[in-house]
């Protein structure tokens, strides 16, 4: 790339940099695996970055790179988790989720037991605020699908949470 290429990546990534990375940590809820994330979805931008004619399109692009990479990591056999039926801690007594506020932690708790499509499409949908077909041309699918991708992540955090998830869109 030439020094004009580079400085208009420089002043893209200065302005994207903090949204891509909080839409990372949104779909893999872990700061330094979304700081990972951003960096893969940048680099695969940067590599591009002379060959894209439309610069409007390029949030499009950035946010299917991000998205895709996230849902590369989750299918790695390395990172699975284990389920078990032991829990490791004794459960506190008091009040269950359903008689408490979801708070932030809960919500994000709950997002990390989401399966990885349905996270993105929830991520993209309510905390990017991107319409169906938006969410639809980031994940390279139809709309139909983004549709019922939603409610079954919907369904999946309203089963986690234990009370119903009220939302504005």
């Amino acid at each position: 790339m030439d020094q004009r290429d580079e400085q208009e990546f420089a002043e893209y990534f200065a302005a994207k940099r903090d949204a891509v990375r909080r839409t990372a940590y949104l779909l893999c809820g872990d700061w330094h695996k979304a700081d990972d994330l951003a960096q893969t979805a940048f680099v695969a931008l940067h590599r591009r970055w002379k060959k894209i004619r439309d610069r409007a399109a390029t949030d499009a692009y950035l946010r299917k790179t991000l998205v895709r990479a996230v849902i590369d990591e989750s299918r790695r056999p390395w990172r699975r988790e284990r389920q078990t039926d032991v829990l490791p801690e004794p459960v506190p007594d008091g009040p269950g989720l359903a008689e408490r506020v979801a708070t932030r932690e809960d919500l994000l708790a709950a997002l990390k037991q989401v399966p990885p499509r349905q996270r993105a499409v929830l991520v993209l949908r309510y905390f990017d605020g991107l319409d169906v077909s938006a969410a639809a041309n980031a994940l390279g699918c139809s709309e139909g699908n983004v549709k019922s991708q939603t409610a079954r992540g919907l369904a999946n955090l309203r089963q986690v949470l234990d009370r119903e998830v009220e939302t504005d869109g």
